[in-house]
């Protein structure tokens, strides 16, 4: 293995073995650290710091305790009252053991905020692909009273990480345009003692007229159909199968399968904090990444047993794909066919292809392509 440089880089001997328990996290610990230390900001990696995709850091390290996120919580209140941002605030989790407590806290902030939170059904975990459907379904057709959302995940990093990503009413993640300030402000209240962070207990939080419930699962199962051409799935009576490395879509591909009537298997439906389920991946971390070989050793092992197989990461937001011939595919190869499956209809769930010339057909298809893969649809 090299890195970007061709450097060549130390594997590890424990790389693509099963997670010895002397590595695993002690949940109770990490969980005490996020409630109990407190970041200092004259330590940079202490502050809060939006990288691609969201505030991660891990509460061991004190860069991902509760004070970050009561203070990021209250700068995105603020930036949505600045940027007149009124509309629902879609709230998801993953299976991290530090996303439940960030729940907690996030939820305290914002209810004393008076955001209309919407929170998942029987509490189900949520991937990342679900919130942005939610903004997007939300937000079509208005241009007032628009959606946004929050998704707290670290993504595939490790077991004791913690993560926090913003994503505004068009869906995606946010840019540093935004980030920057609300980084910025965070930081000011972190620095301030959290003077100014509106809060109210967790119980009135979930009681409070403004936070809501939404069947998340159910809504995005529904929709697939309307972007996938689930009949030529079904009619080709592929057999799939999926693990979902123990993240936030552990609950959705049965009912997607029971839905639409896919030859579909879920190989391993455990949700465990410390992911003892997982192989090690190359550097000796237990890491939930599907575009890493060693990481996805237990699916390569299935690969037999289906004519394809995939998994996800812990947000459900990367994949990776196993066959028969050519074991882990690289990541991004199999969105060369996604145009040629994806139907013809404007938005999430619009029109017909009508009387289209093919060219016209093809060009939307690449569009369409772009446009779900940026909403999170594959």
């Amino acid at each position: 293995m090299s890195n970007a440089k061709d450097v060549p880089v130390k594997v590890s001997p424990l790389a693509g073995k099963p997670a010895p328990s002397a590595m695993l996290v002690d949940v109770s610990k990490l969980v005490t650290a996020y409630y109990t230390d407190v970041p200092d900001v004259s330590v940079p990696e202490q502050r809060v710091k939006f990288g691609t995709s969201g505030h991660r850091g891990s509460a061991f390290e004190n860069s991902f305790s509760e004070g970050h996120v009561l203070a990021i919580s209250q700068a995105i209140c603020q930036y949505r009252t600045q940027q007149g941002i009124d509309g629902p605030l879609f709230l998801g989790i993953d299976t991290h053991a530090l996303s439940e407590p960030a729940f907690t806290s996030a939820l305290e902030v914002l209810a004393a905020n008076g955001v209309d939170v919407m929170l998942a059904d029987k509490d189900e975990y949520t991937p990342t692909p679900v919130i942005s459907h939610a903004i997007l379904t939300y937000n079509h057709g208005r241009v007032a009273g628009l959606a946004d959302g929050i998704v707290i995940t670290p993504s595939h990093n490790p077991p004791d990480s913690g993560g926090f990503k913003y994503n505004p009413p068009n869906g995606g993640p946010a840019d540093t345009g935004v980030t920057g300030g609300i980084e910025a402000k965070a930081n000011e209240f972190l620095k301030d003692g959290l003077k100014g962070v509106k809060r109210m207990p967790f119980e009135q939080a979930l009681r409070a007229a403004k936070t809501h419930r939404h069947d998340y699962l159910n809504t995005y199962v529904s929709d697939l159909g309307n972007v996938l051409d689930m009949d030529a799935i079904r009619g080709a009576n592929i057999s799939m199968g999926v693990d979902p490395l123990g993240g936030a879509g552990v609950h959705y591909w049965g009912p997607i399968a029971e839905r639409y009537g896919l030859n579909l298997t879920v190989v391993n439906e455990a949700v465990d904090p410390t992911f003892r389920f997982m192989t090690v991946d190359w550097d000796g971390q237990i890491r939930m990444d599907p575009s890493s070989i060693y990481a996805m050793q237990g699916l390569i092992e299935l690969k037999d047993r289906f004519d394809i197989a995939f998994a996800c990461d812990t947000d459900h937001d990367r994949h990776g794909i196993v066959t028969r011939n050519a074991g882990l595919l690289p990541p991004n190869h199999y969105f060369l066919p996604v145009p040629a499956s994806a139907k013809m209809e404007q938005g999430c769930g619009g029109g017909q292809d009508g009387g289209q010339q093919p060219d016209d057909r093809s060009r939307r298809r690449e569009a369409q392509s772009h446009a779900l893969r940026g909403a999170g649809w594959f």
